[in-house]
């Protein structure tokens, strides 16, 4: 944190490049290399000259000079914009460090912003997401984790522990106070109940949230030749998959990814499912059903001209406990009354792609909204969940009240890792490693 820090902001190669510098020599580090004085210059300005080494010059640019605290990372913070390029970029970038600053680390800009208090630790990874987001409902999302959302989200259920947590302390220590409340076992009960429901509610929220914010794994499963792999080239568009009247044609994954509106589905073709005729389908046989320990979504194929087979319910079986669609292809030969109906093979699957936008609204409704954004928020808010159930389960067994302080403070202490208010320095290395350079 005492040590100036350097890097490139933008992707290399392009039009415009921006290399950004911060810490306490910062100014007097780009002061070094540039045609002006702004040593004095005061935040938020912008100042146009030249890069220079040995008085010749290397670039021209713009200087943009941001005063602490008043910056992205709380430290005064320089950001040069140049004429872009590989070879001049890197060039001053050399000429920055080597007039006293180091290459930052990844993420390091940003961990600088979070160790100064600009932002807590969930804004900090939806700074990230942001950068990474592929699509409206991750960029969305991201914005909402930069402006906050996720300490909105857990501040009433952090308030909420920390008042019974502050009761039971003060019941405690000054039990002789009589004009101090004593909080009793049927009054603590109910509390513990409705905090368990609400974080319950915002971890199923959150997980259905984040599934579709990464996109489906989806799988399509069938017998052979009902139709798997035109179903899959119909959704991608293209000619993906081997297509052919011979049953057992596609003896291995075929994978791909759609778009469906706001929804990513990662497709897998997988082999039809039966007795293999010989040993290389039955290895696709078995990674077809293996694949579906990764699914989140299946889509169960049937040949509407020969309804369902004995192989077909046993795959009906198989996937029960799944979320899935059962879809009758080949309805251009047979219609199937009352069923979902679709012709893979001359791209009529309007009917599936309504179903699966339907099954998926309440979740891409949610993916917009404010929620925790990752796996390692919901896994802390589990943490404080089975935490508070611990206290629940020890008031239900009679114990004192004073005894389940421990369990309500691990609670506390797990929602307070979310925003990055109490946890481990190696969590923020590992955090921050994922970030790019510059950021």
């Amino acid at each position: 944190m005492s040590e100036t820090i350097a890097a490139i902001a933008t992707a290399s190669g392009g039009a415009l490049s921006v290399i950004r510098v911060s810490g306490d020599t910062a100014i007097a580090c780009v002061d070094r290399i540039f045609s002006k004085d702004i040593r004095n210059a005061n935040g938020y300005t912008v100042h146009y000259g030249e890069i220079r080494e040995n008085e010749e010059p290397v670039d021209e640019v713009l200087v943009t000079v941001f005063r602490a605290p008043k910056s992205y990372t709380g430290e005064d913070l320089v950001e040069i914009s140049g004429h872009g390029g590989s070879f001049v970029t890197r060039k001053v970038l050399s000429l920055v460090l080597g007039s006293g600053a180091r290459m930052a680390r990844r993420g390091e800009f940003t961990e600088r912003a979070f160790l100064n208090g600009k932002m807590d630790l969930s804004q900090a990874e939806s700074v990230n997401d942001l950068v990474k987001a592929a699509d409206e409902v991750n960029a969305r999302s991201a914005v909402h984790g930069i402006k906050g959302s996720v300490r909105r989200l857990l501040e009433p259920l952090i308030d909420s522990l920390s008042q019974i947590i502050a009761m039971i302390e003060v019941n405690i220590d000054y039990p002789e106070y009589d004009d101090v409340h004593q909080l009793s076992e049927e009054e603590l009960k109910p509390r513990v109940k409705e905090w368990i429901k609400e974080i319950d509610a915002l971890i199923r929220k959150a997980q259905a949230a984040v599934t579709i914010r990464s996109g489906l794994n989806t799988v399509i499963l069938g017998r052979p030749n009902v139709g798997k792999s035109s179903l899959l080239n119909a959704l991608l568009e293209e000619d993906k998959a081997i297509v052919t009247d011979i049953a057992g044609t596609t003896r291995d994954l075929v994978e791909g990814t759609v778009r469906i509106d706001d929804l990513t589905l990662n497709l897998i073709d997988t082999a039809g499912i039966h007795e293999a005729g010989d040993v290389i389908e039955q290895i696709g046989i078995e990674k077809s059903i293996k694949a579906l320990d990764q699914a989140d979504f299946v889509i169960v194929v049937i040949d509407s001209t020969a309804g369902i087979t004995e192989e077909d319910q046993k795959l009906l079986d198989l996937t029960e406990g799944y979320k899935r669609i059962i879809v009758y292809n080949k309805n251009d030969q047979t219609e199937v009354e009352g069923q979902l109906s679709i012709s893979a093979i001359n791209k009529d699957i309007e009917p599936l792609i309504e179903r699966i936008k339907a099954m998926y609204a309440e979740g891409l409704l949610a993916a917009k909204e404010e929620t925790l954004n990752n796996e390692r928020q919901i896994g802390l808010a589990i943490n404080a969940k089975q935490s508070m159930e611990a206290v629940l389960a020890s008031l239900n067994a009679g114990d004192e009240i004073d005894l389940v302080t421990v369990d309500l403070q691990n609670a506390w202490y797990a929602l307070k890792e979310i925003t990055g208010e109490t946890g481990r320095d190696d969590l923020l290395d590992e955090i921050f490693s994922r970030f790019c350079l510059g950021k």
